[in-house]
């Protein structure tokens, strides 16, 4: 017996509620679809991670074990999902990393400051006390 997501049993709850408040019931729907949404992303993304660093640490591996071609795991990955640098494309992604790498650099070198306190008679706070919305009806 397959189980229910989460997904589907709020769909389900919210279905069943749909001639109550159709506006929020819309609401909801679209948030939840957005949630969905968003939670498929993230699992792709997490995939995407997960067979570039397979990728990336079976190079390593293969370059120290003297592999004659150690890059071959990291650019079959790079290839599949269209990530694989070449001609001036190569250049400008060499020379993209070599700027992140000075900028990294240069801000580990900056001292960390303290975030500023601001007292209750700031400004700032009273723009986000009398910062409010509404559901449209």
């Amino acid at each position: 017996m397959t189980q229910r997501s989460e997904f589907d049993d709020i769909r389900a709850h919210i279905t069943a509620e749909a001639g109550h408040a159709g506006d929020l019931l819309r609401i909801a729907r679209e948030l939840l679809d957005d949630l969905e949404q968003a939670r498929m992303r993230e699992a792709s993304l997490r995939n995407y991670y997960l067979a570039l660093l397979t990728a990336s640490r079976a190079t390593v591996a293969a370059n120290a074990a003297g592999d004659a071609e150690p890059l071959t795991f990291l650019e079959h990955e790079l290839a599949k999902n269209g990530q694989l640098p070449v001609g001036e494309e190569a250049a400008r992604v060499l020379a993209d990393a070599k700027t992140a790498q000075a900028l990294v650099a240069a801000l580990d070198e900056q001292p960390v400051r303290e975030p500023r306190r601001m007292g209750p008679a700031s400004s700032r706070l009273r723009r986000c006390v009398s910062v409010h919305r509404s559901l449209p009806h």
